[in-house]
């Protein structure tokens, strides 16, 4: 649909709004180029089998059992991708962060919507008793809760360094017809030495919804109690 004019639009402004809605043409098309980019990334290497400690989803399940299971495990399917969240809890992190509760507060409720093309969890160096208390004050109920704490999973990926300070985090794997566990990409919100918290942006729709206001997003940092 082209742009319509709207009543009261002065001509400044909406040539204004021409120009900006050319911008974000090219913009998304930009984006797509290098969504296309990633996807063309050659075979990434193989990984460790991981093992986790997976508490259940159900918020109601209280004390229930938890399990091992492997990275391998997670795949439902071997032509199906895997995408972990790396959230930083655990170790060092002794109080869930803020920003990554913030992430995924929004994953919980499209994980059902993500599961139909690929597998999906969070994994964290918090203890599984932790974690499980950390889902319940969220109301997180759709989503795989994985302790890696007693794993250097986090540390092989970049989330984790060697003193143990972690790293919010996305990563996806694939498996090959043999069962083996390879790479495929990572992402860190700090890019860059100029870029300390805008990398995985556009995991989340707050910071989007903000850009669209005249103050945008200012300096406003997500809380775990407001």
């Amino acid at each position: 649909m082209r742009q319509t004019e709207l009543i009261g639009e002065s001509a400044e402004y909406l040539a204004a709004r021409k120009e900006l809605r050319l911008a974000e043409i090219d913009l998304m098309r930009h984006r797509e180029k290098v969504a296309a980019q990633r996807r063309a990334l050659p075979q990434g290497p193989p990984v460790d089998d991981y093992v986790f400690i997976e508490g259940p989803a159900d918020l109601d399940a209280g004390d229930a059992p938890i399990r091992e299971v492997s990275l391998s495990g997670l795949f439902t399917a071997p032509d199906r991708p895997l995408i972990v969240y790396h959230l930083m809890y655990g170790k060092l992190q002794t109080d869930p962060c803020p920003m990554c509760t913030l992430w995924i507060d929004g994953f919980n409720g499209i994980a059902h919507h993500i599961t139909q093309n690929a597998d999906f969890a969070i994994a964290a160096a918090a203890d599984p008793p932790a974690l499980r208390q950390h889902a319940r004050n969220r109301g997180w109920h759709r989503l795989r809760l994985l302790s890696c704490g007693d794993s250097t999973f986090k540390y092989d990926l970049g989330s984790e360094d060697k003193d143990g300070e972690q790293d919010s985090t996305i990563s996806v794997f694939t498996r090959d017809g043999d069962g083996a566990v390879r790479h495929f990409y990572s992402t860190h919100p700090r890019m860059a030495d100029d870029i300390d918290q805008r990398g995985i942006d556009l995991l989340a729709p707050v910071w989007h919804l903000l850009d669209l206001t005249p103050n945008g997003r200012g300096d406003w940092f997500p809380s775990l109690d407001y």
